[in-house]
């Protein structure tokens, strides 16, 4: 499969090439998972952070300046907050640009958990546009003065009846934010059915200063080339179609350079990649804790493979970098990679009403803060 190049995109000072962003993803989109990325990709494509709570930076929280550890050769590094409080996000972000901990920084309204949106928060919040727009123009201006980029990320809106993505774009490209992502889903859709990919289109068509990158459904190197020749995007952002797969990003890179396909791995480089993965979090958490985090992370990798129930078992309690080289000798090197392993994998679950603080449609310029929202969570 061959494409032409598109154009180099740019998120503020940096060119991102090939046009392709790791999300965020909670527990996942640690220094170690994005370095294993990092090593199959461009070093000049986006790899986002574990979400970071907004509060939490403004009371340097010991474990969350852990979670914002980066690589020593990963840049731009790039942090995405969660807030509701103009002050906060504001004073994270100066917080953040004065000690230099990062080179970007994104917005996450794209969060679909009951216990963030009826507070108000993630995939709530655009529905408030006075607020928005005050979150926006504050994280910007702390930000801008030290040449740090902001971006947003949010969703189609709260339910089908509640579309807020149009004037989502418009709002943040007003204030200054550098780019906007869209994840093509409601809020009420969470994880589950199609992204609409034509949402993506028509925010393309009513944001034209800033780049517009496109987030939902892509699961292989084709259906990033496919989202960007029918929305008109200027770039892709990838989440759960990494996952036990962080490889992609190299066959992110060849199709959208035009060049060939690397070939897919055989279960005996997956092996290896997952020991490398199951290495670098013993750097980064410690081994004992790297090997439980390592284990939600087994299913993906041996997705599709002939893997006996006792080995999956066996692989889904490993407690040591020991045991884990002893079960990967176990596989069969020679399995070719399944095809079938290339569709969607990690939450899913099933649509359902999104919980909201009471009255929280009935003015949508009210800008006022909503109360306890500062919670921590990730998502979207």
């Amino acid at each position: 499969m061959t494409t032409e190049a598109p154009a180099t995109l740019r998120i503020g000072p940096y060119p991102v090439d090939p046009p392709v962003v790791l999300a965020p993803m909670a527990g996942i989109t640690n220094l170690a998972f994005r370095k294993l990325c990092r090593e199959f990709g461009s070093a000049t494509s986006i790899y986002v952070c574990e979400m970071i709570t907004a509060r939490a930076v403004v009371e340097r929280n010991e474990k969350t300046l852990h979670m914002m550890s980066f690589d020593e050769d990963e840049h731009p590094r790039s942090m995405q907050l969660y807030g509701v409080d103009p002050a906060t996000l504001g004073e994270a972000v100066r917080i953040i640009v004065g000690e230099g901990w990062a080179d970007h920084i994104d917005l996450n309204l794209g969060c679909p958990v009951p216990k963030v949106t009826r507070l108000g928060g993630g995939a709530a919040l655009p529905y408030k546009r006075a607020l928005f727009s005050r979150i926006v123009r504050a994280m910007v201006g702390a930000a801008e003065p030290a040449g740090v980029p902001v971006t947003v990320k949010f969703r189609i809106g709260i339910d089908d009846e509640h579309l807020t993505y149009l004037d989502a774009g418009r709002i943040a490209e007003a204030e200054g934010a550098k780019a906007v992502a869209l994840h093509a889903r409601t809020a009420a859709q969470r994880y589950s059915g199609q992204a609409d990919w034509s949402a993506i289109a028509r925010l393309k068509e009513a944001v034209t200063t800033i780049p517009v990158l496109g987030n939902g459904d892509i699961f292989s190197a084709d259906d990033a080339v496919r989202m960007m020749a029918e929305t008109g995007c200027d770039g892709v952002v990838v989440g759960r179609g990494c996952l036990g797969r962080p490889w992609l990003f190299g066959e992110l890179q060849a199709a959208l350079r035009g060049q060939e396909l690397p070939e897919a791995p055989n279960l005996g480089r997956v092996g290896e990649v997952l020991h490398r993965h199951g290495a670098l979090l013993s750097d980064h958490l410690g081994e004992e804790k790297a090997m439980r985090d390592l284990r939600k992370h087994m299913a993906w990798y041996l997705m599709g493979f002939p893997v006996g129930a006792d080995l999956r078992r066996a692989f889904a309690t490993v407690s040591s970098l020991t045991e884990l080289g002893d079960l990967i000798g176990k596989l069969d090197p020679s399995a070719p990679f399944p095809k079938d392993a290339e569709g969607p994998r990690g939450r899913q679950g099933s649509p359902g009403k999104v919980a909201l603080p009471h009255g929280w449609l009935d003015d949508p310029d009210d800008p006022a803060v909503p109360t306890a929202a500062d919670v921590m969570h990730s998502g979207g």
